[in-house]
C-alpha cells in the first residue's frame, strides 16, 4: 500500500511540497520528508529530479563548478574505513607512495588547464604530522606561484593549530566528509568517531575557509540512514557536499557489496538537492559505475552543480573532455575562476 503524507498519494504529496518549500520558499526538507523522497517511485523519477533540477538553477544559478583532485600522500593510511582502498589494515593493492613538488604543480597546472576553478590536495591519514604540513606549505606556496587556481585540501582530523595554519597557507576550501549518517559510523569506521570528524568540520567553518563535507551511499545503509547523513549535513551548513557512490574495492570489507542501482542513486541525488538548496551539489568518485552516461546527465539534471573531473584519488574517472562536451552539450556554464575568489 502506498505510504500516504497529510492523507495524499506519496508520490504527488512528497512532490508538491518539495515544490511549494524548497523551490518557492528556499527551505530545505525535513528528515522525515527526505526519508518520503527516498521512498518515492521509479515512476516519480523525472517528475522528482525536474524539481531539484529547478531547486538549482532558482537557488545555486546555472554555473558548474569544475574541480581536479590529487593524491599527495597515498596508501598505507592507519585507519580503517571499511570502502577505502588505502588503508593499510586491508589487503588491497594499493601502496604508500608521495608526490614531490613538481609533480604536485604539474598535477595543478593540468588541473587548471581542463577549466577547473579548484585544485584538491589529498593525503590519506588520519590527521597530518609536521612532515605532511610541511609539505603542504611548500606544494599550496609552490602552486600559488605558478597556477591560477584556487587550492583546496583533505588532510582528516585536524586540530585547531592545523586549521589555523592551513588558513594561513592561503588554502581556501578544506574537504573532511562525515561519510555516512551518524548512526551507521560504525559500521563504515572503527579507529575514529563520528564526533571526531563533526568537530573538524565545525573548527573549519569557525576558521574562515569554506567546509567541503558529504559522503558516500550505498555502504549498506538504509534509507532512514541515508536520509539522517543528508539530514546532519542540512545542520552541518556546509559550503559543497561531494555525493560518492560506493565503488567497492577489492580487498575491502566492502569489496562484495553490490553496486547502487542508478535508480537509487538519482533518488539520493533528487533528496540532497532538497536538503540542502542553497549548497554546491560535487559529483564525485562511483558515479561513472553507478551511473553511467546516461544517469551522469540525468544527475545533472536532477540538482548536481559542481563536478570532480579527472580521476579520483585510487579509481579511474571519466575523461576530463567527456565532461566538458557533455556540460556544453546541456549549455551549463563552467563557473569562473574570479567568482570563487
Amino acid at each position: 500500500m502506498a505510504s500516504k503524507v497529510g492523507g495524499n498519494d506519496l508520490s504527488t504529496d512528497i512532490i508538491t511540497f518539495a515544490r511549494e518549500q524548497v523551490l518557492a520558499d528556499g527551505e530545505p526538507l525535513s528528515y522525515e520528508q527526505i526519508v518520503d523522497v527516498l521512498r518515492l517511485p521509479d515512476e516519480a523519477l523525472p517528475t522528482l529530479l525536474d524539481v531539484a533540477h529547478k531547486v538549482r538553477l532558482r537557488w545555486c544559478g546555472p554555473e558548474v563548478e569544475v574541480e581536479g583532485i590529487v593524491s599527495l600522500k597515498t596508501g598505507g593510511c592507519s585507519e580503517d574505513c571499511h570502502f577505502c582502498s588505502q588503508s593499510g589494515q586491508f589487503a588491497s593493492p594499493v601502496r604508500p607512495v608521495w608526490l614531490n613538488i613538481p609533480e604536485l604543480v604539474k598535477a595543478a597546472q593540468q588541473t587548471r588547464e581542463t577549466g577547473a576553478t579548484e585544485f584538491c590536495i589529498v593525503a590519506a591519514v588520519r590527521g597530518p604530522d609536521e612532515r605532511l604540513m610541511s609539505r603542504m606549505r611548500d606544494g599550496v606556496k609552490a602552486i600559488r606561484e605558478a597556477v591560477d587556481i584556487q587550492v583546496a585540501a583533505s588532510l582528516g582530523i585536524l586540530t585547531q593549530e592545523q586549521v589555523d595554519e592551513l588558513v594561513e597557507m592561503g588554502v581556501h576550501r578544506y574537504n573532511h566528509n562525515l561519510e555516512t549518517g551518524r548512526s551507521y559510523f560504525a559500521h563504515v569506521v572503527t579507529t575514529h568517531s563520528w564526533e571526531e570528524r563533526w568537530d573538524t568540520c565545525r573548527m573549519v567553518k569557525a576558521s574562515g575557509m569554506e567546509l567541503c563535507c558529504g559522503g558516500l551511499v550505498g555502504m549498506g545503509e538504509s534509507v532512514e540512514q541515508r536520509a539522517e547523513l543528508a539530514a546532519q549535513l542540512g545542520e552541518l551548513e556546509p559550503h559543497e557536499v561531494p555525493l560518492n557512490f560506493l565503488n567497492p574495492r577489492p580487498g575491502t570489507p566492502f569489496g562484495d557489496l553490490p553496486i547502487m542501482p542508478t535508480s537509487d542513486a538519482l533518488r539520493a541525488i533528487a533528496a540532497f538537492r532538497l536538503a540542502l538548496p542553497h549548497t554546491i551539489l560535487r559529483y564525485a568518485g562511483g558515479r561513472e559505475l553507478t551511473l553511467g552516461d546516461l544517469g551522469t546527465r540525468n544527475g545533472l539534471l536532477g540538482g548536481i552543480n559542481a563536478v570532480i573531473v579527472g580521476n579520483y584519488l585510487t579509481t579511474l574517472g571519466r575523461d576530463p573532455k567527456e565532461d566538458l562536451a557533455l556540460l556544453a552539450d546541456l549549455a551549463m556554464p563552467i563557473k569562473a575562476f574570479n567568482a570563487t575568489l
